[in-house]
Parts: C-alpha cells; sequence; structure tokens
C-alpha cells in the first residue's frame, strides 16, 4: 500500500544512536520494530480519539531494502492502510539520509481494556483515518506453520524483567531480539529481506521461553514458546 495523496499521514524524524545498531553499526530488527511503535503511539496520541492506546500488535511486516546505519538522520511516515471489523492495519515508511529504507506494515487489534478481548473498531477511528485506506480491508490470518518436530535449534530463551511492558507481558518489540540473536548465526541473511513476526499469544511472567530455530534456503524460521504453545513466529526472507 503506497503513501497516499489524501487522508491522514503523521511524520517524524529521529537518528540512529547507539543502542539501535549491531556490532558492525546496522540499525538492528528490533530497534526498527521499537521506531514503528514509537510512531505509532505518537500518531495515535496526536490523534485525539478516546481510546487511542487500545490496541495490540497482530502482524508486523518488516522489508528492509537498505538497512540504516549508525548516526544517520532519518524521515519516517505512517498512515492508515486498511480497516476491518476489530482491526486496523498502518503502514510505516522509513527514509534515511544515507540512503536507508525500510518499508513496514503493522497489523493491531483494537481491545477492549476491561476485558483484554477484541472490540469493533470504532467509527470515530474510520472517520479520521478511512480516507488514506481507499477503501481497502485488512486481514488479520496468520499465516506462519506450527514448528516442526525434528527443528535446527530448540533451546531455552530467558525472559528479562526489561522484556515485559505496562501490559504485564512480552513487549511485541522484544520478539525481535530473538529474530536478530537468530540472525547472528545466518550471516548471509542481510538486506534486501523480508521479516515477518507474528502474534498468537502474550508470553506471560514466569514462562519458561524456548526458541526454535530452522534453516530452509533462503528462509530463516522461528518460533517462541512456553514449551507447549507458540506465542509468536517469525520468517525472514531473502529477497534475491
Amino acid at each position: 500500500m503506497p503513501r497516499p495523496d489524501v487522508g491522514r499521514i503523521f511524520e517524524a524524524t529521529r537518528r540512529v544512536r547507539l543502542g539501535d545498531v549491531s556490532p558492525g553499526g546496522r540499525l538492528r530488527l528490533d530497534a526498527a520494530a521499537r521506531y514503528l511503535q514509537d510512531l505509532s503511539a505518537d500518531d495515535t496520541a496526536d490523534s485525539g480519539l478516546e481510546d487511542a492506546e487500545a490496541w495490540v500488535v497482530r502482524r508486523t511486516v518488516i522489508e528492509v531494502r537498505t538497512f540504516p546505519r549508525y548516526q544517520e538522520p532519518l524521515r519516517l511516515a505512517t498512515w492508515c492502510s486498511g480497516i476491518g471489523s476489530h482491526f486496523a492495519e498502518r503502514r510505516i515508511s522509513i527514509q534515511g539520509e544515507r540512503g536507508g529504507a525500510v518499508e513496514a506494515a503493522t497489523t493491531w487489534v483494537h481491545i477492549d481494556f476491561d476485558s483484554g478481548r477484541p472490540s469493533r473498531v470504532p467509527g470515530s477511528f474510520a472517520g479520521l483515518y478511512g480516507a488514506s485506506t481507499g477503501g481497502r480491508k485488512a486481514s488479520a490470518r496468520l499465516s506462519h506453520a506450527d514448528p516442526p518436530e525434528h527443528p535446527d535449534l530448540r533451546a531455552p530463551w530467558p525472559l528479562r524483567f526489561t522484556d515485559f511492558d505496562v501490559l504485564d507481558h512480552v513487549n511485541n518489540a522484544a520478539y525481535w531480539e530473538a529474530v536478530e540473536e537468530t540472525l547472528a548465526d545466518h550471516r548471509d541473511l542481510r538486506a534486501p529481506l523480508r521479516a515477518v513476526v507474528e502474534h498468537r499469544s502474550a508470553l506471560e511472567r514466569g514462562a519458561d521461553a524456548i526458541r526454535t530455530v530452522v534453516r530452509e534456503g533462503d528462509r530463516l524460521a522461528v518460533w517462541l514458546s512456553d514449551g507447549s504453545t507458540v506465542a509468536a513466529s517469525a520468517t525472514v526472507d531473502a529477497l534475491r
């Protein structure tokens, strides 16, 4: 979904900082996910909608054409690219002054704070954000398969205090750290690439998390579970 000619577009700037990069100086995917999260939160706060924070991430796609580098100034823009009954899709574009280029799309589920369950997207949201979608419907359908019986790696993934957010479960950006940790062992998978993280459930405090990894050709697959139930899954595909 390209940048629209009509509708609300929220823009911001930032610089790639020391805590955002790998030892080689490229922007890490978990840092990019935090950029997406922060920009989305700033947009919804600026919107003035009453339940602006009543959203949780269901699926994120990050397509890196060229990784931004340490100290590179960035221009960020976000807009709504689709609305469904209980969810909406947000597009984010990141352009660097030195050639960094990242495109992303995140599906957010609208929730009721009291019950924690999905609730219908209010009409006020569609009224503010609907024009940029061009009438496009968003889908919250997940596509990743379950982990195989005999993966390349199955190992504990210790959860830290800093992984948890105010909802008391692992923040969506923290899952991307497992993707980065896995990429460190597969250095041939670098930009251009497309990475997708899907969230099925939440990892709670005290969970004995497990990371499962499979590599097949130009695709890397990662799962995080509590030992029995998959909480999130990821794929990284080289774009040749």
